[in-house]
């Protein structure tokens, strides 16, 4: 993190937190920098990891560094069960579905609060420390689900980009890709338009064996295309806008890969074409030059692979078993109102894919009825920020649901614009939402130090 190293830390956890018989531990990773903490009570900010390896998102998560002297904080970052290096059976983890058994988001809120009590035990003035959970994405859903389920634990969460209504019956399954579009149509002339025309140009051009050969080089896959991947082909364009539109960040960065400023606006520059005139060759190879912004912007890349669109840091096995479960997020598109081909929601197809794949069922009311649901003003002292670009805050919490369950919005932000480094090229939105932010903070430490019991 900016030449400032956290210190890589191991605690045990029982395997299982709710059950009896299964009686084992692991090891779970976390990393703790205290260069600023004010060892006489200070605050803990506590990262509640995601999907991933802890180190990636320590590094991608700036803002706890750039605060933690004004608010004399020790950071933590606290590593998800079946992730990085916190694998609870080892390298049989993934092995099957009885060892994939207990990777459950209820699971991982116990590790984080059994680590919290941990940490304040045997620290050396942490016993009063106000604790203050901080997440993006699945991780900012954890923050404020460890509030929401552990109160007495944390005092207060940032959940930034936090889906936590991305489930069944609770928003539409379209607006994620409304968004998306949205992202691509403000960014250039025509951008949208033709990004929705292409997919017919690939069915066109692939009609025959000298067409898909041609898209092969054009594309520079790295494996050539046949005709029964043309599906998976679609696909990988298809989340290579997503991810474009979750990383639109005003400056370079490399959260899921390399990418220019504004990236976006940058691929939009190959695809303005006149959609009444372009060809489909032409327009697909204006595809093809928009691909490269995302995957080959270095140069380094000799080749485009179609199996993989973001970082390997992510952790997709876990992450795919976890929406088989209880994590099912329904997305569809229409084709109007969005760029990509109609897929309407299927909740027993995706059912019957996760029972082929896993053995498993997904519980699609789960989410709803351990978290709550839309139901969520009983709770106190959660930020839920969202940038307008991103297409998650579709099934974020956009508007104040009480005077202490706030929604931050930052309309020209993407993915957690707000959890990264403060950059000379950040929005004044962005900046403003970091200060509001801080002064929540500051506001739940004074309230947590009127309400310690002396002794």
């Amino acid at each position: 993190a900016r030449g400032r190293r956290p210190n890589k830390r191991i605690t045990k956890h029982r395997i299982d937190h709710f059950g009896f018989l299964e009686d084992g531990t692991f090891k779970q990773r976390y990393l703790v920098n205290n260069e600023h903490w004010d060892q006489k009570g200070g605050p803990i900010l506590f990262y509640t990891g995601n999907e991933g390896d802890i180190t990636w998102f320590c590094n991608n998560t700036g803002f706890m560094w750039d605060v933690a002297e004004d608010l004399g904080a020790m950071l933590v970052f606290a590593e998800h069960r079946y992730y990085g290096e916190s694998l609870p059976f080892g390298q049989d983890s993934y092995s099957d579905t009885k060892h994939l058994n207990y990777l459950t988001s209820e699971q991982a809120l116990a590790d984080f609060s059994v680590l919290i009590r941990e940490l304040k035990r045997k620290v050396l003035g942490a016993q009063e420390s106000p604790v203050i959970a901080i997440g993006g994405s699945y991780g900012g859903m954890l923050s404020a689900w460890l509030r929401m389920k552990y109160p007495n634990v944390v005092v207060g969460a940032l959940a930034a980009s936090a889906p936590i209504w991305q489930f069944p019956d609770m928003v539409p399954c379209g607006d994620f890709y409304k968004i998306v579009t949205q992202d691509f149509a403000r960014s250039g002339l025509n951008c949208d338009s033709n990004i929705r025309r292409s997919w017919k140009a690939i069915d066109n051009i692939t009609a025959t064996d000298d067409g898909l050969q041609w898209l092969s080089g054009e594309f520079s896959l790295c494996s050539p295309l046949k005709k029964t991947d043309l599906d998976d082909f679609k696909a990988w364009l298809q989340e290579t806008w997503v991810n474009l539109a979750m990383v639109d960040y005003p400056y370079e960065a490399n959260f899921l890969q390399p990418l220019p400023r504004w990236p976006i606006q940058v691929v939009c520059k190959h695809l303005n074409f006149d959609p009444s005139s372009v060809s489909d060759y032409q327009l697909l190879g204006g595809i093809s030059e928009a691909a490269r912004v995302y995957y080959n912007y270095t140069g380094n890349c000799p080749c485009l692979n179609t199996s993989s669109t973001a970082t390997g840091n992510l952790g997709f096995i876990g992450w795919y078993y976890q929406a088989c479960t209880e994590m099912v997020m329904p997305l569809c598109t229409d084709g109007v109102q969005d760029m990509f081909e109609p897929q309407d929601w299927n909740f027993q197809a995706f059912s019957d894919e996760c029972n082929s794949l896993f053995g498993v069922r997904p519980r699609a009311d789960w989410a709803a009825t351990v978290y709550g649901g839309l139901d969520i003003a009983s709770h106190s002292n959660i930020i839920f920020s969202n940038g307008g670009l991103d297409p998650w805050s579709s099934g974020g919490v956009t508007r104040n649901i009480s005077d202490s369950v706030v929604a931050i919005v930052i309309p020209d932000g993407a993915h957690h614009l707000d959890l990264r480094y403060n950059n000379e090229y950040d929005p004044h939105t962005v900046l403003s939402a970091r200060i509001q932010e801080v002064e929540y903070f500051k506001l739940w430490i004074t309230q947590a130090r009127k309400l310690q019991i002396p002794g």
